[in-house]
């Protein structure tokens, strides 16, 4: 494929809104205390998407700039907390946030980092935080193989993913981690599920930007393959997928 990271996304936005997973409470308990926010905290979002991890800062009363240079999941995002004061929508990158020097308590990035991962990004962070101002990456990390249906869902992936491989977040390894937290960070995990009837699961699938799109000669097989697993390790309509919603947190 040769979209550009800021573009991957751009049509696949109403399943990513309706179908992605948000992120358990605690992960805002843990953030919270550990980065000491308060109601005048600054929180900034980058690649902040349709505003799925805003939402959650949102809701626990802090402000947050969400910071997405794709229009279409921008629009979402303003769309979707239109209600939220403390919300504010910029057109930026992680290398070029617009936003001021010194300005922010946390920089947060969610299921995005392995976009942006460059010196460039790790500098922009920099310039924009706080004295003592910390940085967090999450990411919901899927369970592959602890079920039946997570095996099978795996595989299918694996297969029919366009560029599934290359661009797992994943690849995102220790040597970027350290490159971010010369200071060192620390690891924090919480389980996290969602549960699918077919057509939720359609959704979910498409909403990955390394599944076959409508028109892509192994979209039609790749959905028949999907019904066929569904149909094979459904319980009372319904089939999970689970993850560790996983934090790295550091100064």
């Amino acid at each position: 494929m040769n979209q550009s990271p800021e573009q991957r996304f751009s049509n696949r936005v109403e399943n990513y809104v309706r179908y992605r997973p948000s992120y358990p409470a605690e992960l805002v308990h843990l953030l919270e205390r550990e980065a000491r926010l308060g109601p005048e905290s600054m929180i900034a979002d980058i690649g902040s998407g349709t505003g799925i991890s805003a939402e959650l800062f949102l809701k626990a009363g802090h402000q947050v700039t969400g910071v997405e240079p794709n229009q279409a999941m921008r629009e979402a995002a303003e769309s979707l907390l239109a209600a939220y004061p403390k919300f504010r929508s910029v057109d930026g990158t992680a290398q070029a946030t617009t936003l001021a020097d010194g300005s922010i308590d946390l920089v947060m990035a969610a299921q995005a980092f392995h976009w942006f991962d460059t010196p460039e990004a790790r500098a922009e962070f920099r310039r924009i935080l706080k004295p003592g101002g910390k940085i967090a990456l999450i990411w919901n990390e899927r369970h592959l193989d602890t079920t039946p249906f997570l095996r099978g869902y795996e595989a299918l992936l694996r297969h029919f993913g366009t560029d599934y491989a290359a661009i797992r977040h994943e690849n995102v390894g220790k040597e970027s981690l350290q490159l971010l937290f010369p200071g060192g960070y620390t690891t924090h995990s919480f389980p996290n599920s969602q549960a699918f009837d077919l057509e939720g699961l359609k959704g979910r699938l498409l909403s990955s930007s390394y599944t076959p799109a409508p028109g892509h000669p192994d979209h039609e097989r790749m959905l028949d393959e999907l019904v066929r697993l569904f149909d094979e390790c459904q319980e009372d309509g319904k089939v999970s997928i689970d993850y560790d919603a996983r934090v790295h947190l550091g100064g």
